[in-house]
């Protein structure tokens, strides 16, 4: 398959003179249907059965569960899967706080790390400014969303992905990028970009190479983001 869109250089990382996404109403919240048949449910409303603390704070998931979904306890760590995946095709629900508080990066902030590494940005982009590369559905630091399909806090939103991992010879060459589609609230937002390497925040790391499965992990950033509907079918 023909890689996708490449990162541009023509913007500094995080430049607020980005021009913004194009705002899209993604129309009212639509419930999920059931998993497919072969999917790995990781989150059914009642159990953080699959999922541990991240590395630097082992043990049980500390996260909140309850209603039906699973909620960040700010300072306790990020949600690591206890099972290791490469390519895939990943939903979930998630809903960022209402009354919203703070602005740009400080408000409903997490994220979606593939491998633990690949970002797909969760944040609060509702009437929100902040710098391209980090709204909802940002591959952040590297691909802004096509469109803002953002819907208000407190209302539930879906994002579909699609990952395929990079690929390394056996020197440690990048033989293919890892490539991701997304989309968000029903509308496309990354179209099989090419990832630069990992994603962080003011810097573009280069691939190092790893494993061929990882986990994936749901960021703490501080915000009591909630989480549900959470599941995913390998691909190789």
């Amino acid at each position: 398959m023909p890689g996708g869109a490449q990162v541009s250089t023509k913007w500094p990382q995080h430049s607020m003179d980005r021009p913004q996404p194009t705002v899209v109403d993604p129309g009212p919240y639509r419930p999920s249907g059931p998993p497919p048949s072969d999917a790995v449910v990781l989150f059914d409303g009642r159990s953080l059965d699959a999922w541990q603390s991240s590395d630097n704070r082992p043990g049980p998931a500390k996260w909140i569960v309850r209603d039906g979904y699973v909620e960040v306890a700010p300072k306790t760590g990020s949600l690591v899967t206890k099972q290791a995946f490469g390519d895939v095709q990943l939903h979930l629900e998630f809903r960022t706080p209402v009354p919203a508080k703070g602005e740009s990066q400080e408000r409903g902030n997490s994220g979606v790390f593939l491998m633990g590494m690949y970002e797909v940005q969760v944040l609060d982009s509702y009437h929100n400014i902040t710098y391209a590369d980090g709204h909802a559905g940002a591959i952040y630091g590297q691909f802004p969303p096509l469109m803002n399909a953002s819907r208000p806090p407190g209302e539930w939103q879906t994002y579909d992905i699609v990952f395929h991992r990079p690929r390394f010879d056996e020197e440690g060459k990048v033989t293919r990028p890892a490539r991701m589609t997304v989309i968000h609230n029903g509308v496309l937002i990354q179209d099989n970009v090419e990832l630069s390497g990992p994603t962080a925040n003011k810097s573009r790391p280069p691939y190092v190479k790893h494993a061929d499965a990882l986990p994936l992990a749901l960021q703490d950033h501080g915000d009591p983001v909630r989480f549900r509907n959470i599941w995913i079918r390998k691909l190789e």
